[in-house]
């Protein structure tokens, strides 16, 4: 290896013959003898008598002339003597009569065969131009790469495309930040060993990972890998300026939908109750809704994301709603009240509870966004109407709210949030200290914990002893003893006034210790 003045590794030695055709050095080439693509070409040799093929030298490119190249047993002849005489090629025009035995003598000897479309003299006054300067060659593929490029702007798949008629033989893919494609060939990404595979990342213009471009190639020419990154790091600048235009796009399209859910909503409130169905949104607003998307026809759900508490990081609306577009279960994602909200005409096939459909389809929608934001999820419904989303929206959102202080992923019914659920949304240290106050006669004679979970049982299951003594695991005698001692203490969980300050002050001590489940005692 040797150095540029600018410090850039450029390799020696001379072209080989896979690097003559990829570099585009002769016109509208085609190939045959795979075993020999990387022999070097030190040397140009026009033949235009057989008894010239008697005086070869290795490593030359034999272009064939005259009468040599005018039969395709002359032609033979000539490949038989570049394989005697270690030749790099042999190069022929189109227009040479011969048999397609020619190509498949050239597989088996192992000695390049290359058929062009050009003049031969021509032809050898490229070739003699390429071996004089090798590296020449490589420097114009990435020169006319930079060229095609410009040309192709800001777009992923006319880049892609650009990059497919520059770089021969070689699939070329982008893939986002999970290594899904998002443009070009997957067969870039193919497993398969013994092909070169160039990786180039791409940023996405703020500070955050688009994908990578990856490069796959057959060809095991030395130095060949360099040339295809340099030529893919010409792409990164286009695809990343493709980026930020798409992520223009996006949150123009945000603040537009944000903008009319809160116009639509706010037209429902203002509404005249009785006014039939014309009454809230205008035809206007109505046909903008359904410009963007909207699901219209009642009855709906609502769905509504979280990120889940304690997790921060850039903003995930624009990867959340190009996933949502492809895995979500309906409507395009708004954000809305510190969430993003979607929603969806029920499906006959939900039957009577259309929510426990609605929840499922979430949290498989969930999984997929996973790898791209850490984020809870809420459903609520039904909607009669747009007119009538606004409630339902706001219970979504509040179901969202409780799954976000649990785990990425976790799903929760606005219909069945119970006390344990509501309190898992507040910081237990904002409760622990007036809890502990509540409950102090009851934890100074609790001395193993029994009463506590005995009481916070009972109540979770309505004051009924006996379905607490089920989840105990003891007997139902066990229980009323129990609560005999608590009601001596001070505490009656039948007492209206006491209960919801009782379950509450349970629930936030128990949360600290493991137990709060009611799990079975031991």
């Amino acid at each position: 290896m040797v150095n540029r003045p600018s410090g850039r590794p450029v390799r020696e030695g001379a072209l080989t013959v896979a690097e003559l055709v990829q570099q585009g050095r002769l016109a509208g080439v085609r190939m045959s003898g795979a075993s020999g693509r990387d022999t070097e070409v030190r040397s140009v040799r026009i033949v235009d008598r057989t008894a010239a093929l008697d005086t070869l030298e290795p490593h030359t490119a034999v272009v064939l002339t005259g009468r040599v190249a005018a039969a395709g047993w002359t032609v033979e002849m000539a490949l038989r003597k570049a394989w005697e005489h270690a030749a790099a090629c042999v190069v022929v025009t189109e227009s040479a009569g011969r048999p397609g035995s020619v190509g498949a003598l050239a597989d088996r000897l192992g000695v390049p065969l290359l058929v062009i479309d050009e003049d031969a003299l021509d032809a050898a006054v490229r070739i003699a131009s390429a071996v004089a300067r090798p590296d020449a060659g490589r420097t114009a593929l990435v020169a006319q790469a930079a060229r095609a490029l410009a040309d192709a702007g800001p777009h992923a798949g006319r880049v892609l495309s650009a990059l497919h008629a520059i770089l021969p033989s070689t699939a070329v893919a982008l893939t986002g930040p999970t290594g899904d494609v998002l443009a070009g060939r997957r067969a870039a990404l193919s497993a398969e060993g013994g092909a070169l595979t160039v990786r180039v990342e791409v940023p996405d213009g703020d500070s955050g990972p688009l994908g990578a471009l990856v490069a796959r190639s057959g060809s095991r020419v030395a130095g060949w890998g360099e040339t295809v990154r340099d030529v893919l790091r010409l792409a990164v600048a286009p695809l990343t300026a493709w980026c930020a235009v798409r992520r223009l796009d996006d949150e123009r399209t945000g603040h537009r939908a944000e903008s009319l859910l809160h116009r639509l909503l706010e037209a429902a409130s203002e509404a005249p109750a009785g006014d039939g169905p014309g009454a809230g949104p205008g035809e206007d607003m109505r046909a903008e809704a359904a410009a963007l998307g909207w699901p219209a026809r009642g009855p709906l759900v609502a769905y509504a994301l979280r990120p889940v508490a304690g997790r921060t990081g850039p903003d995930p609306g624009p990867a959340l709603r190009a996933v949502w577009a492809a895995a979500g279960p309906g409507g395009p994602l708004v954000a809305y009240e510190g969430c993003w909200v979607a929603w969806q005409s029920v499906s006959p096939a939900d039957g009577a509870d259309p929510l426990d459909g609605a929840a499922r389809r979430l949290t498989g929608a969930l999984a997929a966004l996973a790898a791209h934001a850490p984020v809870a999820g809420g459903v609520a419904g039904t909607a009669a109407s747009l007119s009538a989303l606004g409630p339902v929206l706001a219970d979504a959102c509040a179901a969202a709210g409780v799954a976000a202080a649990g785990d990425p992923g976790s799903v929760v019914r606005g219909d069945r949030m119970g006390a344990a659920q509501l309190l898992s949304a507040v910081p237990t240290e904002l409760l622990r200290g007036p809890a502990e106050v509540v409950l102090a006669p009851l934890l100074a004679a609790d001395r193993d914990g029994t009463l506590l979970r005995t009481l916070a049982v009972v109540l979770d299951a309505g004051a009924a002893p006996t379905a607490a003594a089920e989840v105990l695991g003891v007997h139902r005698n066990t229980v009323a003893a129990r609560l005999d001692r608590i009601r001596a203490l001070g505490f009656d969980s039948d007492d209206a006034s006491q209960r919801l300050a009782l379950h509450l002050a349970c629930r936030v001590l128990l949360s600290g210790d493991g137990n709060g489940d009611g799990a079975r005692e031991h």
